[in-house]
């Protein structure tokens, strides 16, 4: 029979046997709850991707917050001033304001006018009683014609002339044939005039025609003008115009305030890049603000480098997005002070509210907060803006009341971020926007510093959009060259449109005017706010 010390030491052998597989099966249990709390993030992560990627598609374009049928978002904390007030409940009076008329607009009255009479007919002009009926008024109806394009030759007869007498011998200083001149034109020895020109590319960088489109267009109405014409002549244009396109350049940094932002394009025959590769059309927009400027330029890549030319001579406010080129490029200018852009940051608020609402609203409270913060100091820009507009306070006024009228959402804002950032899973779109915010926290509060500066970037953000609604028609940049040459249309024509100017008419001006210049006159007179059209 085994001893009673052998049967203890048997028990306590299998009880440390057991504590050791609990021990085991503790940490397994343990290594399973994590697996499964990382797989449930992940799979929120990619949920909110999915989410988010079928908004994108799908979804409106417009970032617009109502709100409608949304629970407090604040619970029983104060709103912070400036922030967007709940929806009051039905039957609260509203502010007075002006409803839109209903009906056609009226044309606009710098249209020309043909009057066409319209008369009763001469036998129901006498009255019964046998006197003649008296006009006593008129009413006007007005309705719009259009003319399709008219195409003429402009066809030069340029006369010659001779002496039959002394065949020229008399006159030795003048040749013995003499022979009138046509007038120059920026594209010598083409049938192409300043208004071909200008039509051509207007459809193109304007309307977003590409030129096979133009070309099947010209065959409609008789007119034989290739793509490669078109293309040709784009070329030849952009080089004239290099001059005017330096005047441009310098002009957009001689405000105190800049913008920048850049976006995709594919350009074919590349040195050492395949056709596919992924190039930047550049953008800077700025100038005085009475005389706004933009200017593209191409390069290979989104790298800092490319930034550089854009800075050298400036001294200022340089406002962008939040991608590190610009940060980088930064650090060896002083003088420039980087601004961040809080439309960037809302952005990405609002597609993480719209990534959640399918999980359930109470789970979009965060993001939609975060986008009530932004819309106060909007809100206050918006009041300000018009303030100033109005003439009712100063640009001095107006910089002393933002500052005051922001800091508490900014103030309240940055804390709750830095409250969220602590709670919300970072992998998650809202935490993703969180840290987004934060780590540009101190670029995005310099908006407060200049009267000229907005909480975005939004100016130049529209100034791209041209170039990337014309880029879903033609796709890539056939050369480097084009790519170029590209640039300098639409600068022109982009700067010519945000200072009100009709952009036919400013191309036009402009190519007949350059044939006209000679060495030494100065190619600023070419500029949308010194040019006469």
């Amino acid at each position: 029979m085994e001893t009673a010390a052998a049967i203890g030491d048997e028990i306590k052998n299998y009880i440390l046997r057991i504590e050791n597989e609990n021990k085991e099966l503790k940490r397994t249990t343990k290594q399973y709850n994590e697996r499964v709390i990382a797989l449930e993030a992940e799979n929120q992560r990619l949920e909110e991707k999915l989410r988010l990627a079928l908004y994108r598609q799908f979804g409106r374009a417009s970032e617009r917050f109502i709100g409608k049928g949304q629970q407090s978002l604040f619970g029983n904390e104060e709103i912070p001033e400036g922030k967007a007030e709940p929806p009051e409940p039905a039957g609260t009076p509203v502010k007075a304001h002006i409803r839109n008329a209903k009906g056609r607009k009226p044309i606009d009255p710098k249209i020309p006018r043909v009057a066409i009479p319209v008369d009763i007919p001469e036998a129901d002009k006498q009255c019964a009683c046998g006197h003649p009926l008296v006009c006593i008024g008129e009413d006007i109806t007005e309705r719009l014609v259009i003319i399709p394009e008219q195409v003429y030759v402009e066809q030069y007869h340029i006369k010659k002339y001779a002496c039959h007498h002394c065949e020229g011998s008399g006159d030795e200083d003048k040749p013995a044939v003499r022979t009138g001149k046509a007038p120059e034109t920026i594209m010598p020895g083409s049938i192409a005039t300043a208004g071909l020109l200008s039509y051509i590319f207007v459809k193109k960088y304007a309307d977003y025609v590409p030129y096979y489109r133009q070309e099947a267009g010209f065959e409609r109405i008789g007119v034989n003008i290739s793509r490669q014409d078109m293309s040709n002549w784009q070329m030849k244009t952009g080089k004239r115009l290099e001059p005017l396109i330096e005047k441009l350049k310098t002009h957009v940094k001689s405000g105190e305030v800049m913008q920048m932002d850049e976006t995709p394009m594919e350009v074919m025959r590349e040195p050492g890049r395949n056709n596919t590769s992924k190039s930047y059309m550049w953008l800077a927009r700025g100038g005085p603000p009475d005389k706004p400027a933009l200017f593209y330029e191409y390069h290979e890549t989104r790298a800092s480098e490319n930034v550089l030319p854009f800075l050298e001579g400036f001294k200022g406010y340089l406002q962008t997005d939040g991608w590190g080129s610009y940060h980088t490029a930064l650090k060896g200018y002083p003088d420039v002070v980087h601004v961040g852009c809080f439309a960037h940051a809302r952005r990405k608020f609002f597609e993480a509210m719209k990534a959640a609402e399918a999980a359930g609203a109470q789970k979009t409270c965060g993001a939609a907060e975060a986008v009530s913060y932004i819309k106060g100091l909007y809100t206050v820009e918006k009041d300000l803006r018009e303030k100033v507009k109005a003439h009712v306070i100063s640009q001095e006024e107006f910089l002393e009341e933002r500052f005051l009228k922001c800091t508490p959402i900014i103030v309240s804002f940055h804390k709750w971020l830095e409250t969220q950032s602590e709670e919300v899973l970072p992998s998650s779109a809202l935490g993703a926007a969180i840290k987004y915010t934060l780590n540009q926290w101190p670029t995005l509060i310099k908006y407060l510093c200049h009267e000229e500066l907005t909480p975005d970037n939004n100016a130049a953000e529209r100034g791209i959009r041209p170039f990337v609604m014309g880029r879903k028609n033609w796709v890539m940049c056939g050369s480097p060259e084009g790519a170029k040459t590209a640039c300098t249309l639409y600068s022109l024509i982009e700067t010519a449109k945000a200072n009100n100017l009709n952009p036919y008419r400013y191309l036009k001006t402009v190519f007949e005017k350059v044939p006209t210049l000679v060495p030494g006159d100065d190619w600023g007179q070419l500029l949308p706010w010194n040019i006469t059209l």
